[in-house]
């Protein structure tokens, strides 16, 4: 990218509304305020994973999914890796959505680093389904399944189809393990407690930067005796860092306040969706929104989408979305839109009439 083009849309961008998610982070600002959450409740540091903070906080978190006990970890890569590697064993096989973080995103370090084996279990523009894995018939020592999965307009299956899912992985002896990134939203779309929808798996990975807007972070849950084994290979991965005080706290100070506010970005989400789904030009997936968030597709391909958006932040002073990744139909795009706090203070008739302007001088 030109470096002056790139400097142009730094000051753009600052000088707007942002309309996706919470917002731009700001990192300064989350450990400014971070910093002061801890002085307030007097929180002491952890020393390699231990201390009273840490451990009160896997324990609020292996509580709300109805397990015995959970682990911090920097990051959800190293948390569904360990997973994958106590559930499966050496060379072991496990079964996951074809749009999978790990599969997508993780350049396979499943396979590169701990030698196991995948097989993809649906097709990516549908969520994991009975059938899908009906459809799959070697010995799989895992499930892997993500609620929602995102790539695809964050979809999930129904309740029912999900209880099924889980009953007929277990019958064939599967490890079910959940890739809980975004659970928060599966669960406003369930209606379901927390610990129903962890009843249904033997282990569960949640992050805590992605729709909680936390310092990087996940947290890893299950039963004891896979937890210590988390432990051993947390430190084998090198991920059992001296301290991990900030992002912990940043975690925890955020999580109450987010985690009744997903039946609201779940509903907002919908009510959007109903406004941008007639603007020629543009294509939702799903059409209506299962959860919090979306897929848009614009008939516009990556640069010329991102030279729209400036034009229409210059004229309006809103940031409609950062990042559009290329698709296999020419001249057009994608984009995710997840709603948050920062969505929500953008009315809905102004975010139509922005997108509206956005596909306005498309050839």
């Amino acid at each position: 990218m030109d470096a002056d083009l790139q400097l142009r849309r730094k000051a753009l961008m600052a000088q707007c509304q942002p309309f996706l998610g919470h917002g731009i982070p700001d990192a300064t600002a989350e450990m400014a305020r971070v910093a002061a959450w801890c002085q307030e409740h007097k929180v002491e540091q952890d020393v390699y994973g231990s201390g009273e903070f840490i451990e009160s906080f896997e324990g609020k978190l292996a509580a709300l999914f109805g397990h015995g006990a959970a682990r911090f970890m920097p990051s959800g890569t190293m948390a569904q890796c360990i997973a994958m590697r106590i559930a499966c064993g050496p060379g072991g096989h496990f079964g996951m959505h074809p749009s999978s973080h790990l599969e997508l995103h993780e350049e396979r370090s499943y396979s590169h680093l701990l030698g196991l084996r995948a097989t993809l279990v649906g097709p990516f523009a549908s969520a994991m389904l009975p059938k899908h894995l009906d459809g799959v018939t070697e010995p799989l020592h895992a499930l892997l399944m993500e609620l929602p999965t995102r790539e695809n307009g964050g979809r999930i299956p129904q309740w029912d189809e999900l209880v099924e899912l889980c009953g007929r992985a277990r019958e064939r002896g599967m490890h079910l393990h959940l890739d809980g990134a975004r659970v928060w939203q599966a669960q406003a779309a369930y209606g379901k407690s927390f610990a129903e929808i962890g009843a249904l798996f033997d282990s569960i990975y949640v992050s805590f930067y992605k729709d909680i807007g936390a310092l990087p972070g996940a947290m890893l849950i299950g039963g004891e005796s896979f937890i210590k084994q988390a432990h051993l290979w947390q430190r084998r991965m090198g991920g059992n860092l001296y301290n991990l005080l900030p992002n912990v706290a940043s975690a925890a100070s955020r999580l109450d306040e987010k985690l009744g506010r997903f039946g609201e970005y779940r509903r907002h989400a919908i009510e959007l969706a109903a406004a941008l789904s007639p603007i020629e030009g543009l294509m939702l997936l799903p059409e209506i929104p299962q959860t919090s968030m979306m897929q848009v597709r614009l008939d516009l391909d990556p640069d010329e989408a991102r030279l729209a958006r400036d034009r229409v932040a210059d004229a309006s002073g809103l940031w409609l979305f950062g990042g559009v990744g290329a698709i296999d139909e020419p001249g057009r795009c994608r984009l995710e839109l997840t709603v948050g706090e920062a969505t929500l203070k953008t009315p809905i008739e102004d975010a139509a009439a922005a997108f509206q302007q956005l596909l306005l001088h498309r050839a």
